[in-house]
């Protein structure tokens, strides 16, 4: 009995002693590492390429003539009449080329598409971050059946953590209250395992990135 607390003893103090050395981090700085290695990768590319893997729909636009261009081409063949937008700088997008929206929540529930801005795009895994700090609010980018947002390439960062670095520089100590990303339209495969797009949320997801 007397060899077994001897044993034990002896083993605690080495754990005491390890505990009290100064012992170097084996990684360092491990937060501030990138996710994936650098690479010679091309932003736009590889959100295009991520995005549309998980079922997005990328439209790239030179610039806002050519974005209403092909919005109007796309409103038509889906036959869309029913397009929400709350915020004041897509509204005025909008308005310039005499493109029809509703501008506030009336008939909300017969909405088709809504229509909104992010706060970033993050390339390497296709995703979009949102949040409620804008007039879009909660409600625009989750209840109509068809999403479509207008981002800039501008907002294209690498990793997560480059777009929440984007949100602290943008808000500082005040960050939104809710802050969500977004890969693909919403989907499910809790039925049988069969993949369902639109379970809890938009269908159908557009990202209309314009140069600038």
């Amino acid at each position: 009995m007397r060899d077994i607390t001897t044993s034990k003893e002896k083993l605690l103090k080495k754990v005491r002693k390890a505990l009290l050395e100064k012992r170097d981090n084996p990684y360092p700085n491990l937060e501030d590492l990138p996710m994936y290695p650098p690479g010679e990768e091309i932003p736009e590319v590889t959100f295009a390429e991520e995005f549309t893997a998980v079922s997005g729909q990328f439209v790239f636009c030179e610039d806002e003539v050519q974005f209403i261009e092909n919005l109007l081409e796309l409103a038509e063949e889906r036959k869309w009449h029913k397009i929400y937008c709350w915020e004041p700088p897509l509204q005025e997008i909008l308005r310039t080329y005499e493109y029809p929206f509703f501008e506030t929540d009336k008939d909300f529930e017969q909405a088709e598409v809504g229509f909104t801005l992010c706060e970033a795009l993050i390339a390497r895994n296709g995703t979009i971050l949102l949040s409620n700090a804008n007039a879009a609010g909660r409600r625009l980018s989750i209840y109509p059946p068809v999403h479509i947002v207008l981002a800039y390439t501008s907002q294209l960062v690498p990793d997560l953590k480059d777009g929440f670095k984007l949100l602290k520089e943008k808000y500082g100590s005040h960050l939104p209250s809710m802050i969500t990303h977004v890969t693909g339209p919403s989907r499910t495969a809790d039925i049988e395992k069969t993949l369902v797009l639109g379970a809890h949320g938009p269908k159908e997801l557009f990202v209309f990135l314009l140069d600038g």
